[in-house]
């Protein structure tokens, strides 16, 4: 008994942590580049309720998916304007967006709290799900989840080998000299 509710509590722990990794990894290309973004919990809950809707309404999940990317992109760039276009205090406009997102979210959400919308279907990868404990922890979720354990790598490979990965890292490093090198 204590096994498998050890197993399923980990295994909720990666399904629950996959949203703040994504949110992470977004928010180190912002780092990155030299932008700081303290608006990443506004922005994940503007696009969490606009999925929820999304899906909701249309009964697609990937319906729901593609509107909460969108969302989240709307208010980035609302942090990318105020902070890089009118040269705005980035804590000041990510504190905002904060502020901003979380009573969104909270004032127009408010009417759906108890309500279920489709989500992705789990799907057991092939051999790894059998995996005694490890596969029942991490190959038994849906497509997202395992695309999460793929991005972090592709990301340290895209920072540290590429040119564009490179000179993302020059600008926020140092961008006088990024500027000078033309990037």
């Amino acid at each position: 008994m204590t096994r498998e509710i050890l197993i399923s509590l980990l295994a909720a722990t990666v399904q629950s942590g996959t949203p703040i990794l994504y949110a992470t990894l977004g928010e180190i290309f912002t780092e990155r580049s030299g932008i700081l973004n303290l608006g990443v919990e506004g922005i994940m809950l503007v696009g969490a309720l606009a999925g929820f809707l999304g899906a909701k309404f249309t009964g697609s999940p990937v319906s729901g998916f593609l509107l909460g990317g969108v969302f989240g992109m709307g208010l980035a760039g609302i942090h990318g304007l105020v902070c890089i276009g009118f040269n705005g205090n980035q804590v000041v406009s990510g504190l905002a967006l904060t502020i901003l997102g979380t009573g969104l979210a909270n004032y127009l959400g408010t009417p759906f709290i108890g309500q279920s919308a489709p989500g992705f279907s789990p799907w057991p990868v092939p051999v790894l799900s059998r995996i005694p404990i490890l596969g029942e922890i991490f190959f038994q979720h849906d497509f997202l989840i395992y695309i999460s354990y793929l991005v972090p790598p592709l990301m340290w490979l895209f920072f540290r080998y590429t040119r564009w990965g490179l000179g993302l890292r020059a600008a926020g490093e140092h961008p006088a000299a990024a500027a000078a090198a033309g990037v």
